[in-house]
């Protein structure tokens, strides 16, 4: 019980330094490039940018009046830890775009646009590790879904984001959006990076006449553990089992080419396996902590 409560408490530590870190890197994006650049990277803090360049409003004090209505309503759609670190960190992200000390880095929009884009992808996946998010759009796009399921929380997201940044390009300039679309690509290619880690590992299923071979020379010359799926042809209905095998992406072309080796004929289809924890791969207790 005590080793249970300690777990606890140190994942809740983990949870909120993450979302704390997150919130400084990802609100330091705005004074350093996207601020200064007119640069709505979406969402409402893009509305609250678009704001800033018309009547010089804060951008982080209007982001969060925009949020509050939102966490009024849509609070009782999520769990009540993730509404509280998310409410935690769009108050704190919202306070820090305005509040912290940091003078643009540069006048130039396509480097504004890539290093905003890199810094607030950094801090947004920071604080999804920490589970939560800073409100805004996402909580829009949860309501939406939960209302209607035909349409997906990402669907809307991007919707969300195509409209802010059409406005921006209304009532600023074209130029401006465009800078705006890189930004948001860039960020989100980082937030997935930052989610799901840099190492990739390949989950290799092998459908083979002769399992048996492959599958003593596959643990022979890979080192790896395997799991034997009970499966059936869906022509003649035998039984086919599957060899499921998870390696490196280094490890891949060995794979074939054992499974080649033995059998010319067999069956393999490889995908991604963004996470692996046990055996072999990250051990659970260097595990990140996860919504």
């Amino acid at each position: 019980m005590k080793f249970r409560s300690a777990l606890l408490r140190n994942e809740r530590l983990m949870a909120y330094t993450q979302i704390v870190v997150g919130c400084v890197l990802a609100a330091m994006a705005y004074p350093m490039f996207l601020v200064p650049n007119a640069i709505a990277p979406g969402g409402l803090t893009g509305i609250a940018t678009i704001l800033n360049y018309l009547f010089s409003t804060p951008v982080g004090t209007m982001s969060l009046i925009l949020n509050v209505p939102l966490f009024l309503v849509g609070y009782r759609s999520m769990g009540r830890v993730f509404a509280f670190r998310s409410l935690v960190a769009t108050i704190l992200f919202s306070l820090l775009i305005d509040w912290l000390p940091i003078q643009a880095v540069t006048s130039d929009m396509l480097l504004g646009s890539l290093f905003g884009g890199v810094l607030l992808g950094l801090g947004l996946g920071m604080i999804l590790r920490g589970g939560a998010t800073t409100g805004g759009s996402d909580m829009v796009a949860r309501m939406v879904h939960a209302r209607f399921q035909h349409i997906s929380v990402g669907a809307f997201l991007f919707f969300i984001d195509f409209c802010v940044v059409l406005a921006a390009g209304f009532f600023i300039r074209v130029e401006y959006a465009l800078y705006a679309f890189i930004s948001i690509f860039v960020s989100s290619r980082v937030i997935d990076v930052v989610v799901q880690g840099f190492t990739r590992q390949k989950a290799c299923y092998v459908i083979t006449s002769r399992t048996e071979t492959v599958k003593q020379h596959l643990m022979n010359g890979l080192g790896r553990g395997l799991t034997i799926l009970d499966a059936h042809g869906g022509y003649r209905g035998e039984e086919r089992p599957v060899i499921l095998c998870i390696v490196s992406a280094q490890e891949v072309m060995r794979l074939k080419n054992i499974v080649r080796a033995d059998d010319e004929r067999a069956f393999v289809f490889i995908t991604d396996a963004y996470e692996v924890l046990g055996e072999g791969f990250r051990n659970w207790k260097d595990a990140d902590n996860r919504p």
